[in-house]
């Protein structure tokens, strides 16, 4: 039997860089999933069904595929933070986030088009990040070097961003960055993919 097409249903770079740790080839492919979250949807609920509406969008055209979906939802006290895309709002989200715990809810969704009998494999990776407190010239020495921009909460913790932290909490520290690796690869085994 031939291995099966692998998609990742994101253009991400950080997701492909991970990816790319526990396979060797795939594919990258973006959707355009409504990303508006629901009235009173949990974080925890609106990254799951993110993850597996970007994987159900690229299955739907791609069969004798393995389509993988992921996303994240981080917040704080209870307020949502996306990506700052800029310093100014950089600067308000990790003034918000000082000496307090961000909460980052990762989806993941795996769907084999091999079989049209595979049920969507789901998963959500729960991780806690807790702030030190940050003063006004530590966030904005930060915010220069790092450019964090395109990173939910403002930050990236496999770069500087680690040392803005008191600690971590986490079952799987590839979680954070937006893909959880050991559950991804427990459910590519299960589809019958060596890994490693």
């Amino acid at each position: 039997m031939n291995s099966p097409r692998i998609i990742l249903a994101s253009t991400s770079r950080y997701r492909a860089e991970l990816l790319g740790r526990i396979l060797p080839g795939f594919e990258q492919q973006g959707s355009s999933v409504d990303e508006t979250p629901l009235e009173n949807e949990a974080p925890s609920l609106r990254a799951l069904r993110l993850s597996e509406a970007k994987a159900r969008a690229i299955a739907a055209e791609a069969p004798d595929a393995l389509i993988i979906g992921s996303d994240q939802v981080a917040e704080c006290e209870g307020e949502a933070l996306g990506k700052p895309g800029d310093a100014a709002t950089a600067k308000r989200q990790l003034q918000h986030c000082s000496g307090r715990t961000v909460v980052f809810h990762t989806g993941l969704c795996l769907i084999d088009t091999r079989s049209s009998e595979a049920p969507a494999s789901t998963a959500t990776d729960v991780t806690r990040v807790h702030f030190r407190t940050l003063d006004e010239a530590s966030i904005e020495r930060y915010i220069e070097r790092e450019k964090p921009f395109d990173c939910a909460g403002s930050f990236k913790c496999e770069g500087l961003g680690i040392a803005l932290f008191e600690r971590i909490e986490s079952i799987d520290p590839t979680g954070l960055i937006g893909l959880p690796l050991i559950t991804l690869a427990r459910l590519l085994r299960e589809r019958g993919i060596a890994v490693p």
